[in-house]
């Protein structure tokens, strides 16, 4: 095959929305348009400072935002596909692709001519008669550079460079060798009986992952991102429970013959230690004084203090469940003290002796077509106008990725949604959302393609996929990311969709949430899969009077993995760590959050979102956001709730705006105010 004629990736796509037309992309078509696509961005970066006229912000700023289209649209399929479908080629392309990328970044970051321009452009912005947008895009590109070392002198840039290509393999390689591991490690049930608990869907699904992997008979157990797994919860056989978590906290950290290929714990020191001297060379204290400076918390220290204000609360917390749930064991004769494969089971007869809530009694109502049409696009049609009609003419990028067009009231074209639902082996674990189109005035792009990807059990043939209560908050969570992506507005590609601050962009989503458990949503969506009846009423009742239920140890296994991300990350450039087990150790210990019975949610070793996923420094965001979105509910509920009124001042002066402007700034124009912390303390029971 010809990889240069005929590339898909040399021209914009023709298809409806610039869908990338993913029937004729071939894996020999990558690499070349990579290696053109940054080819053309560094000739039209030296376009930009070979000029001789003076710099301003045409000819500089616009033209930079201008650059580099052909290696977006490459970019954007190839990683969305290397985290979904993933396969030796992708993995041994990316491998190869990541100095090159971050070669690539440097040599525009670092270029002092391109820098000087951009100085220049700043020193005289306010003169320059531009709107909002153009001046904060001034003020971004040059905090950006600025904070990439683009003031260094020449020695240090050479160490700058070495330093990005060195993490960009090695962060490469983590997620690797983590899927790798998560493969490997699933655990494999010779005997239906030791599957008691779980529903006959789930049992399905274990013998389809089973017998793809040719072990028919058997049954096997896909192991999720987090520590803890969902079958959890189900599991009556304490022995599988024990072997189960303990696959989940064996990724990365075998030293055997089995497992030596994948231990992760080398590239963690590693990465960890070049971060830090990265951190030094560029004038901060720590990598974590170096994310932060340019997210809203604006220094770890703002950061610790939150985080070390919620951790003991939730800590004591932890330890009045922990004694309830020794007393359930106790009374029922068992002669064991929990651990860690026991809470979540004891947590769910707790809640049904306390609350008589059946979280599993949910899931019949729970079927996955239901809760997409019915609750998750019906609360956007209710919010914001949107409605959404299957294109099964559009093809995505796997068979099972399914495509969605998306209108807004006046029955304008506002993008398309793609919906990647199950796991496999090939996709990494977790859930996700990518742009694989964004918008862009100036680009001439006024709509938008964007994806969820998740990892729900396929059930076999014929049978229902029914979602468990979590894993319908999290299809909620990451539609509001694909929300933001698809009614974000701005004139520049830096500022399109969810371009913004780490510890912002949470936000969006989390808000999303709101409407699972909302009346008129519920009702729509949440009815039994073979009557129609609909959840009745007193379950839904309990479930909300059971809200706080088992926050501590909810909010402890979280606070656990954002002090540990943030510890690895405040270690200074002259601190070499050599056990990464111990760091762990000490880590947890020094804020009151090593209970055995509750781990961290991530450990090291699998830690995807600081190793690998961009999050590094900055996994605080989640609850930082949450400060916004639990007084965001509280505006709602003061307001009239789910009103397209609400929606139309939502979506106005916060998800509409992207990244145009500083989010708090965005915040403050909705809300009025700053947002109150108290309204996340009441929810998380920690008070």
């Amino acid at each position: 095959m010809d990889s240069t004629a005929n590339n898909p990736f040399f021209a914009r796509s023709t298809l409806p929305y610039q869908l990338p037309p993913f029937a004729d992309i071939a894996e020999a078509h990558y690499r070349p348009a990579f290696l053109q696509g940054m080819t053309e961005q560094r000739s039209e970066v030296s376009a930009i400072t070979g000029r001789a006229d003076a710099p301003s912000f045409e000819n500089t700023l616009i033209a930079l935002e201008r650059s580099g289209q052909t290696l977006a649209r490459v970019a954007e399929v190839f990683f969305n596909k290397s985290s979904s479908d993933s396969s030796d080629f992708t993995n041994d392309l990316e491998a190869e692709l990541a100095p090159l990328l971050a070669a690539h970044a440097d040599a525009i970051r670092l270029d002092p001519a391109l820098y000087a321009r951009i100085a220049a452009v700043h020193a005289e912005r306010t003169s320059r008669g531009l709107d909002a947008e153009s001046l904060y895009l001034i003020e971004r590109y040059y905090t950006e550079f600025t904070l990439a070392g683009a003031g260094l002198n020449d020695d240090d840039k050479q160490a700058l460079r070495n330093f990005n290509a060195r993490l960009s393999t090695l962060t490469t390689r983590f997620e690797k060798n983590l899927l790798a591991d998560t493969n490997d490690l699933a655990l494999v049930v010779d005997d239906v009986a030791e599957l008691d608990g779980l529903t006959d869907g789930e049992i399905s699904a274990a013998a389809e992952a089973a017998a793809d992997r040719g072990l028919i008979g058997k049954y096997l157990i896909s192991l999720v991102l987090p520590t803890s797994h969902p079958y959890l919860a189900s599991l009556t056989n304490r022995g599988v429970r024990e072997r189960l978590l303990a696959a989940s906290r064996a990724r990365g950290i075998r030293s055997d013959t089995a497992g030596a290929a994948n231990d992760n714990r080398p590239l963690v020191i590693e990465i960890t230690h070049l971060r830090a001297q990265r951190a030094r060379l560029l004038g901060f204290d720590s990598h974590a004084a170096y994310v932060t400076a340019d997210e809203t918390a604006k220094t770890p220290g703002a950061v610790w203090n939150l985080l070390g204000r919620l951790a003991p609360a939730a800590a004591r917390n932890a330890l009045v469940e922990q004694a309830d749930l020794q007393a359930v064991i106790d009374a029922e004769g068992g002669e064991f003290e929990l651990a860690a494969w026991d809470w979540a089971f004891y947590t769910e007869k707790v809640r049904r002796a306390k609350y008589d809530v059946d979280t599993a009694a949910m899931r019949p109502y729970f079927e996955l077509e239901s809760v997409l049409t019915n609750g998750v696009f019906f609360a956007a049609q209710q919010l914001y106008g949107l409605t959404f009609t299957a294109r099964p003419d559009l093809v995505g990028w796997h068979p099972e990725s399914r495509v969605f067009e998306v209108f807004s009231e006046n029955g304008s074209p506002v993008g398309l949604y793609i919906g990647d639902f199950y796991t496999r082996d090939s996709k990494r674990g977790g859930a996700w959302m990518n742009a694989l189109v964004s918008q862009s005035t100036l680009l001439g792009t006024d709509t938008t393609v964007v994806c969820n990807n998740l990892n729900v059990s396929k059930p076999a043939a014929g049978q229902p996929t029914l979602l468990t209560y979590d894993q319908v908050t999290t299809l909620f969570h990451e539609f509001g990311h694909a929300l933001h992506g698809l009614l974000a507005r701005a004139t520049y590609p830096k500022f399109s969709g969810t371009n913004v601050y780490r510890d912002f962009v949470e936000f969006p989503s989390q808000v999303n949430e709101m409407w699972m458990l909302w009346p008129e949503v519920l009702a729509n969506y949440a009815r039994h899969h073979e009557t129609g009846e609909a959840m009745p009423q007193q379950l839904v009742d309990r479930i909300q009077a059971s809200s706080a239920f088992n926050e501590g140890f909810l909010t402890s296994e979280y606070l656990a993995a954002a002090l540990l991300d943030q510890a690895w990350h405040r270690i200074d450039a002259d601190t070499t760590v050599t056990d990464v087990a111990q760091f762990e150790a000490d880590a947890l210990a020094s804020v009151g959050l090593n209970n055995t019975s509750i781990p961290t949610r991530y450990a090291s070793t699998y830690f995807a979102h600081t190793f690998s996923g961009g999050y590094d420094a900055g996994y605080y965001s989640y609850i930082w956001s949450e400060i916004l979105d639990a007084d965001t509910v509280e505006w709602f509920k003061e307001n009239g709730g789910l009103t397209r009124a609400n929606g139309d001042r939502f979506r106005d002066r916060l998800l509409g705006v992207g990244g145009t402007m500083d989010p708090l700034e965005a915040y403050r124009n909705w809300r009025g105010r700053d947002a109150a912390l108290q309204p996340l303390l009441d929810r998380r029971g920690l008070n």
